[in-house]
């Protein structure tokens, strides 16, 4: 496959999960506060919901990535699998090391932060596809369904842990 196919389309992946997580921000509200949309939309500001408005668009786009090109791609479920993983992690880092620094959060560096997320996860996805990055697929798969029950699980019993707390409760 020529890397020029794999970078349109993590180029298209971006603008799409990035399009889509801000459309779950709101879908919860939007849609009467549906327990089905709960599983996927953020219910609060909490940053366990948020990191919920980069699992399951890029989730999304790695299943229709899937069937689009990485049929043809021995990494690829592997290697978008880590960008997922990497794009979550830079939100929880960056949120809670600006906050801790400046004593609050500001939106304009939560949208930031999410979009900067998106565009590091998906460039550490086409790396790793074209470098041909060797791993378990199983493996992959296991651990993207342990994170999307992880968040369903989670909507409804957060444990007592300040990923989970809703900010704007916390006074």
């Amino acid at each position: 496959m020529k890397n020029r196919t794999i970078r349109n389309y993590q180029i298209i992946s971006c603008i799409f999960v990035i399009i889509l997580g801000i459309v779950l921000h709101f879908t919860y509200n939007f849609f009467g506060k549906s327990s089905f949309v709960a599983w996927f939309s953020s219910i609060n500001e909490s940053t366990w919901e948020h990191l919920k408005l980069v699992f399951f668009p890029m989730l999304i786009s790695l299943i229709i990535g899937y069937f689009y090109i990485g049929k043809n791609i021995k990494n690829f479920i592997c290697s978008k699998t880590l960008g997922i993983i990497i794009a979550m992690g830079f939100i929880a880092i960056f949120f809670y090391t600006y906050s801790g620094i400046l004593g609050k959060n500001i939106a304009i560096l939560d949208i930031l932060s999410f979009v900067i997320a998106v565009i590091i996860g998906e460039f550490l996805s086409y790396i790793l596809i074209i470098n041909n990055f060797k791993c378990n697929k199983k493996i992959a798969i296991i651990i993207l369904i342990i994170i999307a029950v992880s968040f369903i699980i989670f909507t409804y019993f957060p444990p007592e842990l300040g990923i989970f707390w809703n900010p704007k409760l916390i006074k």
